[in-house]
């Protein structure tokens, strides 16, 4: 051992840094008792699902975002592999979510519902792969610069972040709404694109460039929407019940009709409704519902629609969603 190592340990006691250190850690844990649904150990580990979510985007996309092996004649021995050892292993991540989720359950009970989430997840592959499907089509068709629908799937970081948050967000309904959270966060550290896997999204979606968008839990976008860099579809307030703690899952975020285009650094905030075949433009600051064809241009607009989210809101989201699962519920 060299000097400077021998003599570094006199900046520190080793002994009081861990024992403070503890002490630290507990006095949290013990004044966070009450906010805890998951515990300290078999948590889900991001650095496997990382791999989890690699791997299932080369059996949906195995040509393209597989590796370099496969080809026509052993694309489907490579997808049927490759899903056998994935869906078990993902099955492991939302049965540790589960354990915690149901504290105290009988472990047959835990078991029971991951086979639940991951036999429903597994069989929605096929549609989620006709969706995604979409989306590659809308960003080769509203880009005039991709040359190719395989340029658009290998290169365009929207795409990864549509793919993750299209399997996240059938987890997150499913019931396994931590893994899925995971599975959003990897592909925004990767892309800079925030999207909560709480969010629906109809098909042919597109953000062009990308980064900074941020998608919140209870948005509602609808079929055929186009956003660019630094959009942000979030919240205007969070109401707090008579503790002062935020209510969660409250519908807080905008709903975007179909056909909408919303540009770079445009912010929307509050569950305002922006009408079909609306055009926001840059940096416009957005707090109250426009009606369809709006062409907003300017933060200070102001439209005439104050009692549209009340009145015509839920039958026009139910119709967006299609009835699935009563999504629309509380809207």
């Amino acid at each position: 051992m060299m000097a400077d190592e021998q003599d570094s340990g006199g900046y520190w006691d080793i002994d009081q840094l861990v024992a403070d250190l503890s002490a630290a850690r507990t006095h949290w844990r013990r004044e966070q008792q009450h906010h805890a649904e998951y515990g300290a150990e078999g948590f889900p580990s991001r650095a496997n699902l990382t791999k989890i979510m690699q791997a299932l985007c080369g059996a949906l996309f195995p040509l393209r975002l597989g590796p370099d092996f496969v080809r026509l004649h052993n694309e489907d021995a490579f997808v049927a592999e490759t899903l056998q050892t994935v869906l078990s292993r993902l099955y492991g991540q939302i049965r540790l979510e589960l354990i915690y989720a149901l504290k105290g359950a009988p472990i047959t009970q835990v078991d029971g519902q991951a086979a639940r989430i991951i036999a429903g997840f597994a069989q929605s592959l096929p549609e989620l792969r006709v969706l995604l499907d979409t989306d590659v089509e809308a960003a080769f068709l509203g880009d005039p610069a991709a040359r190719s629908v395989d340029e658009v799937l290998i290169c365009y970081p929207s795409m990864l972040a549509i793919i993750h948050h299209r399997l996240a967000h059938r987890l997150h309904r499913l019931g396994a709404p931590l893994v899925a959270r995971i599975m959003s966060e990897i592909a925004h550290g990767k892309t800079g694109i925030d999207i909560h896997p709480g969010a629906t999204i109809g098909p042919s979606f597109f953000i062009d460039h990308g980064t900074g968008v941020v998608i919140g839990e209870t948005a509602i976008v609808g079929q055929r929407v186009r956003l660019y860099q630094g959009v942000t579809l979030g919240a205007r307030s969070f109401p707090a019940d008579e503790k002062g703690a935020l209510e969660k899952a409250l519908p807080r975020h905008p709903i975007i009709e179909d056909d909408v285009v919303i540009y770079a650094g445009a912010t929307v905030l509050g569950r305002i409704i922006v009408g079909s075949r609306s055009v926001i433009g840059g940096n416009v600051w957005l707090t109250g519902s426009v009606p369809a064809d709006s062409n907003v241009r300017q933060a200070k607009a102001q439209y005439e629609v104050t009692s549209r989210v009340e009145v015509t809101a839920p039958h026009r989201v139910h119709a967006m969603l299609d009835g699935t699962d009563g999504v629309g519920e509380n809207i």
